[in-house]
């Protein structure tokens, strides 16, 4: 499908954003490193009931029938169609069943106390988070395991790795740039605070009866060229506003040729354990 099919503002198109999506996730390890990492603390070796949270078309639902019984049941949701009609094309196992609901119905769609593992990767800071938590304690058995990763930038945390300055030009703020002389866009000023920083995640986990087992903040390190192919996706174009989705993508290939295809970015990433030690 023509990853250009779009509208005319946004560049939205439902199934071919999941095109584009479904196919930078093959090209790039952005997301099946991040989804390995989360799959393998999650101590799937034992787990029969397993869900997929936010689950897309696939990416993290691949690393998890990797190391999940050959008994168990995997369901992977998520609330597009489009992505999941993707997912159905490329994974072919008989573990793994597909449900279309949003995050904060999980509890709607599993029996309550049925799941071992609930593993969401870099999703978690765009749904109802306290809704979301709240389904995740519904479905868990005691003992279960919820795992999530949340973005350094929504996270308000920074790995040590990423305040060491990038080899070459930043891709990020050679887009300001190009947008504020071409197009006026003024970048933001003041520092966006942080949506869902660990005191907070620390406060729901607890308050749904749920023991942290590890936090860790991460690093990732992403190439200039896997960054731009990220961008090109419309749900990613940058930067946000009134431009349309072709002059973003004006902007993104002006600011990438100033670049070199190898140079890197580090991005942080906070990453939770958490276990539900009682039935609540």
């Amino acid at each position: 499908m023509n990853p250009l099919q779009y509208d005319a503002v946004t560049g939205w198109d439902d199934d071919a954003t999941a095109e584009a999506y479904a196919a930078f996730a093959r090209a790039h390890p952005m997301y099946s490193a991040s989804s390995r990492d989360l799959a393998a603390r999650a101590s799937l070796a034992g787990s029969r009931g397993i869900v997929d949270l936010c689950g897309g078309t696939g990416t993290t639902a691949e690393a998890i029938l990797a190391l999940a019984p050959p008994d168990a049941a995997v369901v992977s949701l998520d609330s597009s169609a489009a992505m999941q009609r993707i997912g159905r094309r490329l994974l072919d196992d008989s573990r793994l069943a597909w449900v279309n609901a949003r995050a904060e119905e999980l509890a709607e769609h599993v029996p309550a106390r049925s799941v071992d593992a609930v593993v969401c990767n870099s999703a978690l800071w765009k749904t109802d988070v306290v809704a979301v938590v709240a389904a995740v304690r519904r479905a868990l058995r005691p003992g279960g395991r919820f795992v999530f990763n949340v973005g350094g930038t929504f996270a308000g945390v920074t790995h040590p790795d990423a305040q060491i300055p990038p080899p070459g030009p930043s891709l990020s703020d050679l887009i300001e740039q190009i947008a504020a002389r071409n197009y006026g866009v003024v970048p933001p000023t003041a520092a966006v605070p942080a949506k869902l920083p660990l005191c907070v995640v620390t406060g729901l986990l607890a308050d749904a009866g749920m023991h942290i087992v590890a936090t860790e903040v991460t690093s990732q390190r992403t190439t200039i060229a896997e960054r731009a192919a990220w961008l090109s996706i419309p749900v990613f174009a940058h930067p946000e506003g009134a431009l349309s989705y072709e002059q973003k993508m004006a902007i993104l290939a002006e600011a990438t040729a100033q670049t070199r295809p190898d140079d890197f970015t580090i991005t942080s990433w906070l990453v939770v354990v958490a276990e539900l030690l009682e039935a609540v």
